[in-house]
């Protein structure tokens, strides 16, 4: 062990982390001690949750931390394969709460949905810790692949469902529901940077082995915690109806099968990526047709015969993009380009052209103001893969650059990581308060205003890294000062941009399209990090391994793609913001509304935030 005179930083924040780690602890130890049913003004039920999604989030972000390097160094994938790898699997995380939040809302209950969750991460986390000798040909990868489908599903059944059991705690008329998702928020927020610190610190430090064995020992006290405070739930999160014992089965049985179909996805991340277009075109031209044709006419049925078929072929030609690719087509040969893209794409890009002319059709022939807010939602909903997509950047290639062209000292790289997490819990509040002061005086951005904002501050920090990296030569290392200042305006653009995106899919969506709508906005955000991946595939050149220079100047490239996105967003967001008739929301019956954000689960990256009170 190191004398304390040699300790270097990336020793001594370790010993902060778990310094940190302790007083929390301590802190739990004091609640779960006291023999009061409330602790703070709160029901000690949601402190048990606040530890239980603590220690989730601990697990599963130390692992996303050096997931990459694992990849690249222990598994010996090449740069670009490693992204791509990274984006399938955080991409398929964002889907699968998909069928856990059915199930759960269906038949199982939260509860017993977080339990199930729970067992298969706990799992999935300490299989990660199965080394074998490393290298492709190792029969142990299967087990890595395993634990990633582990993983995957274990998400989708805990994520959003424990989120979900924090509201049920208390009415819908109690003023503290607001400050019991910030205490909750908090403890997600926590996990994630102090989970990165330690999870990184041992698995670059000590070996992979000790890393990912952490991240599952904090999964299992999740678990415990989970399980052992089960009487201060007060019945929270149980099945809506009696379950039969069999039929329980059947349902966990259903979540294996999952593991077995997402342990095959994984490995093959161009099915993940027809799957994606297929799927996404279904629901988003679904949203757009309930939107032009069901919400002015009553039924589909009865919207106009021209509408129905501009929109149904501009669907089909989308089709045709992941058709024609699982087919190997011609048309999908990357050696015939027209205006820089393949055939299939062009149709694909036809396609997208039609339906938009279909909706702009039934725009002008019937004012309908339900249908105007559907067009505000997908027109912000498309803005989420291009956000994320470079956003996500941070676990992937940047990740890699960080190790391997950045001064950093003794530092682990994946440390770096922990910066989002504590950027989230130092400036939510400012920004929640920002928001309302300026709303106060009329001056609050609207919410296109802000997604423009969001994607300025993302390529903006992409473009000040590029410039300080090449400020000091390309030859040198970069200054880890740029490191910060790119988190810094990352976290910035998501606090812009995620709490919004998911107040107005909340505000804006008919209530009996409430669970649609929200799941097309966390898809697109399962596409951006897929999006992602492919991005920092870009970086591993045609060689497959990442350059400083090629790095760069990729970087530039979609920094400069996204500031320009971001004026033109700008520039559109009045009309978008006319579309949202936010002046006739009161007239809408909330009743059938969905939860409010905090009972979505988390958002997105490392944090998850209040929502704001404009959007």
């Amino acid at each position: 062990m190191k004398e304390i005179g040699l300790w270097d930083g990336g020793d001594w924040t370790f010993v902060i982390a778990l310094v940190l780690l302790g007083a929390f602890l301590t802190v739990g130890a004091l609640i779960a001690g006291s023999k009061k049913p409330e602790f703070a003004g709160h029901p000690k039920g949601l402190y048990m949750l606040f530890f239980a999604e603590m220690w989730e989030r601990f697990s599963y972000y130390g692992m996303r931390a050096i997931l990459i390097l694992y990849l690249t160094q222990h598994w010996l994938f090449s740069d670009g394969k490693s992204n791509l790898i990274y984006g399938a699997y955080t991409s398929l995380v964002y889907i699968t709460p998909v069928l856990g939040g059915y199930l759960a809302d269906r038949y199982l209950g939260q509860r017993k949905a977080v339990l199930f969750g729970g067992v298969l991460l706990a799992f999935g986390h300490l299989f990660m810790a199965f080394e074998g000798v490393g290298g492709q040909e190792d029969a142990t990868i299967n087990v890595f692949w395993l634990a990633l489908a582990l993983i995957i599903v274990g998400s989708g059944f805990l994520k959003a469902n424990i989120s979900v059991m924090v509201g049920q705690l208390y009415r819908l008329t109690d003023m503290r529901r607001d400050a019991a998702y910030t205490i909750f928020y908090m403890g997600i927020n926590t996990g994630a940077a102090i989970g990165t610190v330690l999870v990184g610190y041992l698995g670059q430090k000590l070996g992979w082995a000790y890393g990912f064995g952490l991240a599952g020992i904090g999964m299992i006290a999740g678990l415990i915690v989970f399980v052992l405070g089960k009487k201060v739930l007060l019945g929270a999160g149980e099945a809506p109806a009696p379950l039969s014992r069999q039929k329980e089965w059947v349902l966990y049985g259903t979540g294996i099968v999952a593991v077995v179909v997402m342990w095959g996805l994984v490995q093959y991340q161009d099915v993940i990526q027809n799957l994606l277009l297929v799927s996404g075109t279904l629901l988003l031209v679904y949203v757009a047709a309930i939107a032009a044709l069901q919400l002015p006419y009553g039924k589909m049925g009865s919207a106009p015969s021209d509408s129905r078929a501009i929109i149904l072929a501009g669907m089909l030609a989308m089709l045709f993009l992941p058709l024609s690719n699982a087919m190997s087509l011609a048309t999908s040969n990357e050696g015939t380009k027209l205006l820089g893209l393949t055939v299939a794409q062009l149709v694909y890009v036809s396609g997208i052209v039609v339906v938009l002319i279909g909706l702009g059709i039934e725009k002008f022939r019937v004012e309908n103001h339900a249908r105007d807010r559907i067009y505000a939602i997908l027109f912000l909903i498309a803005l989420n893969p291009l956000f994320w997509g470079l956003f996500e950047q941070a676990g992937g290639s940047f990740n890699l650059y960080t190790d391997r062209f950045v001064d950093i000292g003794a530092v682990p790289a994946s440390l770096f990581q922990s910066i989002n997490p504590i950027y989230i819990i130092i400036f939510a509040p400012f920004f929640a308060a920002l928001w309302q002061w300026l709303g106060k005086k009329g001056l609050e951005p609207s919410a296109p205003a802000k997604f423009a904002l969001a994607l300025a501050q993302v390529g903006l920090g992409f473009l000040v890294f590029v410039w300080g990296a090449k400020s000091v030569g390309v030859e040198a290392m970069t200054p880890v000062v740029f490191v910060f200042l790119l988190y810094l305006l990352h976290t910035t653009g998501e606090l812009c941009l995620s709490p919004v995106g998911l107040s107005a899919m909340n505000r804006l969506a008919p209530s009996f399209m409430a669970s649609l709508i929200m799941g097309a906005w966390f898809y697109m955000t399962a596409v951006g990090n897929f999006v992602a991946g492919k991005i920092g595939e870009a970086t591993g050149g045609e060689s497959g391994d990442m350059t400083k220079e090629a790095t760069l100047a990729i970087y530039d490239k979609i920094g400069w793609i996204t500031l320009g996105v971001s004026v033109v967003v700008l520039a559109l967001s009045p009309i978008v913001k006319r579309w949202m008739h936010v002046d006739t929301l009161r007239d809408r019956d909330r009743d059938g509304g969905i939860a409010g954000t905090g009972e979505l689960g988390e958002p997105q990256a490392a944090g998850i935030h209040p929502e704001p009170k404009g959007a």
